[in-house]
């Protein structure tokens, strides 16, 4: 299982971004996948998710309902969360997750910072 997250940068509040992370060694279509999120000094946080339901049930932390979208792309193995209308609370760095044969699997970070 890999998972690779790309997409952090640099932007002003308000501004958006999209992170993507590709998947491979297993199928997005089966697993719940997600996204979390860690910023200086704070413990890793859970951010979005999407479960492995046909339909992919999507939930979101109460910080980012109605800001982030999170979404998958089943035939190119991909996982995206858009994210509107940053603030400067969601400077951190961004990892993405699936849970699969009893652990936790972590993409690297991708940073992204929110500052004008």
């Amino acid at each position: 299982v890999q998972l690779q997250a790309s997409g952090g940068g640099l932007v002003q509040p308000g501004g958006s971004l999209r992170l993507s992370c590709v998947a491979s060694g297993f199928d997005v279509k089966y697993h719940a996948v997600g996204w979390f999120r860690q910023a200086p000094g704070n413990k890793r946080e859970g951010v979005s998710c999407i479960s492995s339901r046909v339909d992919g049930d999507t939930f979101y932390a109460d910080s980012v309902k109605g800001r982030f979208t999170i979404s998958r792309d089943i035939a190119k193995k991909m996982l995206y969360l858009q994210m509107n209308i940053l603030k400067p609370e969601d400077t951190a760095v961004y990892y993405c997750n699936t849970y699969w044969r009893g652990r936790d699997w972590w993409s690297q970070g991708t940073q992204v910072t929110v500052s004008s």
